[in-house]
């Protein structure tokens, strides 16, 4: 069982299969045999079989993992694997104190949908610990990101996430929102203004098939 892997000059934490969302573009939806040559190069997952996690490991069996990592070799360690990591949000704020104290800089990679979740808002306990949010926006309303990515709470997905970066962002945190790069360059340069409209800042991510 892989919990974490590197990539590039990053350390990637893996937790958990599950996702509210199943979006089109996920490699969750075709082969898990695929091998390290499919993952991006600027530090972000796209797939791996060996990341499908037949369990989730408890917060001991993360930190036991990670006490056999140089942690001062990293410029950040990242929440992120084949599953959304804030379904398990107690348990990686756990993990991210315990890196805190190392003096990590910590980013989570997620749908921004924890707070429908968990039924709380959450951003509170995120601050002091997770220093970058990267939030999915894949889609410029409710609708189109709803017919991309089939969330388990429907259009109610899109506006949560939006409120959750917008939080994230007025509690200090750098919150980054992505975008697929299927989008027409109008449509990228609208979810820019959208994000630059929450308080973060718009990056695109390349698609790999």
């Amino acid at each position: 069982m892989i919990i974490s892997y590197e990539l590039g000059n990053s350390l990637y934490i893996n937790l958990t299969n599950r996702c509210s969302n199943a979006c089109e573009f996920c490699l969750r939806n075709g082969e898990k045999d695929l091998g390290a040559e499919h993952w991006n190069t600027d530090g972000d997952l796209s797939g791996a079989s060996a990341l499908w996690l037949e369990r989730e490991p408890d917060v001991d069996e993360i930190i036991a993992d990670l006490r056999t990592r140089e942690l001062s070799k990293y410029d950040e360690v990242v929440f992120c694997g084949f599953g959304e990591p804030f379904t398990r949000f107690d348990d990686c704020a756990a993990v991210a104190n315990r890196l805190k104290r190392c003096g990590v800089k910590i980013r989570v990679n997620t749908n921004g949908q924890a707070n429908l979740i968990h039924g709380r808002d959450v951003t509170g306990e995120m601050v002091g610990l997770f220093d970058v949010v990267s939030i999915s926006l894949n889609g410029k309303n409710a609708e189109e990101y709803q017919r991309v990515c089939h969330s388990d709470y429907g259009e109610a997905a899109y506006d949560a996430l939006l409120d959750f970066g917008q939080k994230c962002a007025e509690k200090g945190m750098k919150t980054v929102f992505t975008v697929v790069d299927l989008m027409s360059e109008e449509d990228i340069k609208l979810c820019g203004e959208i994000a630059a409209a929450h308080g973060g800042t718009l990056r695109v991510r390349k698609y790999i098939e």
